[in-house]
């Protein structure tokens, strides 16, 4: 008999990679950050405010710059091997003791990111249970009822998929994925850029 063949069907592509130079640009940008935040109380929560990374600061712009590659690796790591025209719309985040993002989406994008400027390491977090993952993020499974037959071993009887980003990492997903960000436990600020690609249309995008 013939050696089965396996597919996996509809895959959900996440991409992540730590950029070159994070670790001088990080404190830049979260001091810019940490001053705009000074300046403007609803920063973190009226994301469509502005562009980020429309600032000509040099430290903004090489994040523009490693955005952009990014999203092109992403569209040649996952199949899409003709040019995509997008523009990115971007916000900072920063995210003080208690705070933290609920369940959701990002409707009207392709695709959504995040890059971590500051992650705390959560030492002086309170005490409390020993399985809290304080500033992790969270992905979901986007179908529903998917793990209601799985068995042991079976890659789908997980439906959640946590991640414990570090500092100068960028995470980039679908924006249908839903996703939350868990409690932050520090009393230093968690400090994330945040931002969508939105495609502009061309009918040679249809399948």
């Amino acid at each position: 008999m013939a050696a089965p063949e396996f597919k996996a069907l509809w895959p959900t592509h996440l991409m992540s990679v730590d950029l070159p130079g994070a670790a001088e640009a990080n404190p830049i940008l979260a001091e810019r950050i940490e001053h705009m935040d000074g300046a403007r109380a609803d920063m973190t929560t009226d994301y469509l405010a502005g562009d980020f990374l429309a600032q000509p600061h040099p430290a903004i712009q090489w994040l523009r710059s490693c955005v952009e590659r990014a999203v092109a690796d992403y569209a040649r790591g996952t199949g899409v091997d003709y040019p995509v025209e997008f523009r990115v719309q971007a916000w900072a985040n920063l995210n003080r003791f208690g705070d933290y993002h609920d369940l959701h989406n990002h409707p009207h994008s392709w695709l959504s990111g995040t890059y971590y400027v500051r992650v705390p390491e959560g030492q002086d977090a309170p005490p409390g249970r020993d399985d809290r993952t304080p500033n992790a993020i969270s992905f979901f499974d986007p179908r529903p009822q998917a793990n209601m037959l799985a068995i042991r071993n079976d890659p789908q009887v997980d439906p959640e998929h946590r991640i414990l980003p570090r500092a100068g990492q960028m995470l980039i997903w679908p924006a249908f994925l839903h996703h939350m960000v868990h409690v932050n436990l520090s009393r230093d600020p968690r400090i994330s850029v945040s931002f969508n690609v939105v495609l502009k249309w061309r009918e040679d995008y249809l399948p």
